[in-house]
């Protein structure tokens, strides 16, 4: 495993739309495992291979939303699609991609994603909350969207102190 470096801001990879994986080997695999702990690095709960600088459907996200004593989980995503989302939530939302800037997104409360393993093998997984948000920020990742664009508006300073009370953590 190695880290790779987040790109930012304007970064011309963050907007562009990634290409299907159609082969299920080990570079892949070694995306995955890259993607995870450079995130982990990065204390992130979410990240993309467009962040990455590649421009393939593969993205991974830490499923938070354990049973009291259990560990958090990473769900690898690669080809996803979101096929139902329901509810909806509105809340702070932050990227690696844009480090320091938050703002507040409306996202379904609850989602399901068919996708592919790193084999290839279909499965389909359920999002709620922090999970739910997650998942919709990094497959807009794989369709060029950032968040900031889908922002009702931008936290200020202020704000994010009170928010997080000046842990400004994603």
């Amino acid at each position: 495993m190695a880290l790779r470096t987040v790109l930012v801001d304007d970064h011309p990879s963050l907007r562009k739309v990634c290409r299907p994986y159609t082969e299920f080997g080990s570079r892949l695999h070694q995306l995955l495992d890259d993607l995870k702990e450079t995130m982990l690095a990065e204390n992130g709960v979410g990240l993309a291979a467009p962040q990455v600088g590649i421009l393939r459907r593969a993205c991974v996200v830490l499923e938070t939303n354990v049973p009291e004593g259990e560990q958090e989980y990473f769900i690898e995503l690669v080809n996803p699609e979101i096929v139902s989302a329901d509810g909806e939530q509105e809340g702070g939302e932050g990227c690696l991609s844009f480090p320091g800037r938050y703002g507040i997104v409306r996202r379904p409360q609850h989602v399901v994603v068919r996708a592919q393993d790193r084999n290839g093998d279909f499965f389909e997984v359920e999002g709620e909350g922090l999970t739910a948000r997650a998942f919709c920020h990094e497959i807009d990742h794989l369709n060029g969207q950032v968040f900031i664009d889908k922002a009702e508006r931008m936290l200020t300073e202020e704000e994010l102190a009170e928010l997080y009370g000046g842990d400004e953590e994603e």
